[in-house]
């Protein structure tokens, strides 16, 4: 989740690591990067070329709407009200 909050527009596997003060690549793409493109919170801005240099990853409508409902929990939640 905290992967989706950082992701703002277009941004590279470094540019999110950085955001999130990763250093290992390959942890990074196992705990954060395959599970968000597997359920279908990111995508890949070269879809056929997954493993492209200029690569970029970008937030879907799930995402969006993922992210916007967490934010309304937390919001209602903190006034006492139900969602």
């Amino acid at each position: 989740m905290i992967l989706l909050k950082v992701c703002k527009g277009e941004m590279s596997r470094q540019e999110l690591m950085k955001k999130l003060k990763l250093k290992g690549r390959d942890n990074f793409n196992r705990l954060y990067l395959k599970p968000a493109l597997k359920n279908q919170y990111l995508e890949r801005t070269i879809a056929d070329k997954p493993n492209s240099r200029l690569q970029k990853y970008r937030l879907t409508h799930l995402g969006k709407s993922l992210i916007s409902y967490n934010h309304l929990r937390r919001s209602c939640s903190k006034r006492g009200e139900l969602v």
